[in-house]
This record gives C-alpha cells, sequence and structure tokens, in this order.
C-alpha cells in the first residue's frame, strides 16, 4: 500500500473505530437502556432533562479545554498522543457502562458523560490530523471517505448489537437488557482495537525542533497568542459562529431522536431499526456529499443538507406512525454524514496550516457548546410545554398526550439554529479566510 493511500485509510479507521461508540452508545443504547433500564419509573420529560444534562456537562468540559489541548498537542507534535489518550478513556467508560446497576441513573449520567468526554476529546486530534493526510484537491473527499467509514464500521457492529437485543437467547444471553450491556463491552472492544491502526498508520509531521519540557507553559502561550489575532480573522470567526449554530441542530437530532420516538410512544426496537437504516444510508451519501464539495465546493453542499434537515424537523414534528420514523431515518441518513464532512474540510481552508490541533481545537470547542444548549433547550422546552399544557389531576391517557406533545414543541425549537447558521453561512469569504490564515502562519 502506498504510503499516502495507507495515511488516509489509517485516518479513516478511526471513524471506523469511534462511531461505534457514536451509534451503539450515544444514538442507540444509552437513551433507551437509560428510561427503561437506569431511570425505570420516571416521567419521560424529566429523563429526557437528565440525558440532556449528561450531554450538557460533558460537552462543556470539553468545550473549556478543547483549545488549550490543541495548541499543547500542536506545539509538541503530539496530536497522536492525545487521541489515544481520550480514545482510550472513553473505551474504558465505555466498557464501564456494563457495570452500573438497574436504578443508578446518576452513575450511569457520569459514566456516559466521562466516555463522551473520550469521544468528543479525541476528535479535535482526529480533525487536526486531516490536514496532514490530505491535500487541499482532496480534502473534501478524504473528510467524506471518513465519515462514510464511520458509518459503515458503526453501523455493522450496531446491528450485530440489535440482532443480539432482538435475538438474545441466539447469542447465548439471558434477555435484552444483558444484550444491552454485552453491546456496550462490545463498542469498547471494536473503538479500542480499530484504533490501533490510526495510531500505526498516520504520520505526523514533527517540528525540526521541538522542546518537550515546556510544552504546557508554551501552549497556553501560544493560545494567548492566536486567540489575540483569531479576533481579527473575521472569516473564521463568522464561519465558527455559523456552524455553531447550524451543528448545534445536527448534534441534538443524533443525540435526542430515540429520546424524542420513545416519548412518542414509538417501541424502542422500531427505533433501533431505524437507527440502521440512517448508518447504512449514510454510507454511500458521505461519499457522494465528499464528491460533491469537490465539484462544486463545500459551502454549496453545506446548504443542500441545511435545507434537507428543516424539512425533516418539520416532517418529524407531524409523523404519527413508525413507518414515517423510518421514511425520516432515510432523509437523514442522506445528509448527516454530509454536513460533518463538508463543514470539516471546509474549516480546513480557513486556518494555518501549521496549527490545526489549536484551530481544530477552537471548532470543536464551538460544536461542543452547541452540544449544551441543544440538549438542554430540548429537554426544557419539553419541559416547559409540559407544565404548562398538563391539566389537573391528568388521567394517564392525557399524560401520555400531553407528554407526546410536548415532545414535538422541544424538537421543533432546533428549526432556528438552521435558519440562523444558514444565514451567517452566507456571509463567509473563502478567498479573504485563506488571505488572513496565511498571516498567522510561522
Amino acid at each position: 500500500m502506498k504510503p499516502h493511500r495507507k495515511a488516509v485509510w489509517g485516518w479513516a479507521m478511526y471513524d471506523w473505530a469511534n462511531s461505534a461508540f457514536a451509534t451503539t452508545v450515544m444514538a442507540g443504547f444509552f437513551p433507551v437502556f437509560f428510561k427503561q433500564y437506569w431511570s425505570s419509573g420516571v416521567d419521560v420529560n424529566l429523563s429526557t432533562a437528565r440525558l440532556g444534562v449528561g450531554n450538557a456537562a460533558a460537552g462543556l468540559l470539553v468545550a473549556l479545554a478543547a483549545p488549550i489541548l490543541g495548541a499543547v498537542a500542536d506545539r509538541g507534535c503530539a496530536r497522536k498522543r492525545f487521541l489515544a489518550l481520550f480514545a482510550y478513556l472513553g473505551v474504558l467508560m465505555t466498557a464501564a457502562l456494563y457495570f452500573v446497576g438497574q436504578g443508578q441513573w446518576a452513575l450511569a449520567v457520569v459514566v456516559y458523560a466521562l466516555g463522551v468526554i473520550g469521544f468528543s476529546g479525541a476528535n479535535i486530534f482526529y480533525d487536526a490530523l486531516l490536514p496532514q493526510v490530505a491535500g487541499e484537491k482532496d480534502v473534501d473527499f478524504v473528510s467524506g471517505f471518513g465519515f462514510s467509514m464511520g458509518y459503515l464500521g458503526g453501523g455493522l457492529l450496531f446491528l450485530i448489537n440489535v440482532l443480539m437485543v432482538m435475538m438474545p437467547a441466539r447469542f447465548g444471553l439471558a434477555d435484552a437488557g444483558q444484550a444491552v450491556q454485552v453491546g456496550f463491552l462490545s463498542v469498547a472492544l471494536w473503538w479500542g482495537g480499530f484504533t490501533l491502526f490510526t495510531l500505526c498508520w498516520v504520520p505526523e509531521t514533527a517540528k525540526a525542533s521541538v522542546d518537550r519540557t515546556g510544552i504546557w507553559s508554551g501552549g497556553f502561550a501560544q493560545l494567548r497568542h492566536t486567540f489575540g489575532r483569531i479576533r481579527h480573522m473575521k472569516t473564521v470567526l463568522l464561519f465558527l459562529c455559523a456552524y455553531w449554530l447550524y451543528i448545534d441542530g445536527v448534534d441534538t437530532i443524533i443525540r435526542m431522536a430515540v429520546d424524542y420516538g420513545m416519548s412518542l410512544g414509538f417501541a424502542a426496537n422500531d427505533l433501533l431499526l431505524a437507527l440502521l437504516i440512517t448508518q447504512f444510508v449514510g454510507f454511500p451519501a458521505a461519499l457522494a456529499f465528499g464528491r460533491l464539495g469537490q465539484r462544486t465546493g463545500p459551502r454549496r453542499g453545506i446548504y443542500i443538507a441545511l435545507a434537507v434537515y428543516v424539512a425533516a424537523t418539520f416532517f418529524g414534528i407531524s409523523m404519527t406512525r413508525k413507518e414515517e420514523f423510518y421514511v425520516l431515518a432515510v432523509v437523514i441518513g442522506l445528509v448527516q454524514g454530509g454536513i460533518q464532512a463538508l463543514s470539516r474540510s471546509y474549516y480546513a481552508r480557513l486556518i494555518p496550516a501549521d496549527k490545526p490541533a489549536e484551530f481544530y481545537g477552537f471548532y470543536n470547542m464551538l460544536g461542543k457548546f452547541a452540544a449544551i444548549v441543544g440538549p438542554v433547550l430540548v429537554g426544557g422546552v419539553g419541559l416547559l410545554m409540559r407544565r404548562l399544557l398538563m391539566p389537573p389531576s391528568p388521567t394517564a391517557e392525557q399524560a401520555a398526550a400531553v407528554g407526546a406533545l410536548a415532545a414535538r414543541w422541544s424538537i421543533a425549537s432546533v428549526l432556528i439554529l438552521f435558519a440562523a447558521g444558514a444565514v451567517l453561512l452566507y456571509f463567509v469569504d473563502e478567498e479573504k479566510g485563506r488571505a488572513q490564515a496565511a498571516l498567522l502562519e510561522d
């Protein structure tokens, strides 16, 4: 295998590895198991709020640390080391979910939040390695290739996990609950094992001289210096604000879709099947968006994806049948990986070539702050609407109906984020951004 091709495959294999956590844990099993096992017997809107707070707390910690860690990693040429540190924190926490007992919702939230920190923190350094393996001509395709590998790898393991839940006896398991717990262990093994390909195959360009004894103090100094100048990089700031808004809506739908479906009364197995559909549709769609970015430019592809997300949100607000949830899964699968891949590659065009981890630290910081606002917004709106709409002394049927209506209002709150992000993105000038980035290069 040629060195460049080997590096691209090694880089994409991390998406193959960590997408098992994003799919099986974050989007699939954790929300279901949290409601039915760790937080059983609790009002659906309250459990949604608890899950939203857990996601928000993890996002806040990563957001605050991301730029600092990025600056340190750039200065010490330690992007792969930090990737390994955070990835294996996530692996350990994912395995630890197996041991959390029934009703221990607080412990489940803490362990899950630490897993999200590992997952999100590692992505900072994974993204920062993209300019190392892809040139400007192929960065859109390589970014899309990574996401497509993630959809395929995450989808394959998720398929096995869903079969374990639906047919536990076939796998020598006692019931669906034990299948979910074993599923957490399988994710840890998958994530930890395939990460080794990335660590072994992806090179990291070293600086001519690196003083590793002072990388922390130097990293803080570099961060202060760059932060002082990034305030004058209006194009980067404008893109980051646009990204912050629209990716808020994307991340919220990813993290809360299964919880939303359960609030509407859909069966857990139906929702897991819909997630599988999203994964396998997302595999070719992410590749297609990568090609689209090469041919027409990434910004146009981002706008196409945003338009689809707005239409999908309106459709999701009004759906009543599980078949409609399957349709929604197909639609989301067509654009979910595309908008993430093109945002990542578009940002690579706007930043200094010699400071990728630091600037992707800012990029991920904004993404994590978005992940704080979105889940809390969805949970908060749901609780507020439930309080406003619930009649005194409701019957069980009335309570269920109000809960479903409140859930619809909560998911509708993401529409304004898509619209605001699209407006700001319109004013981003790529050529001006390239010129500003060149001034920051050493």
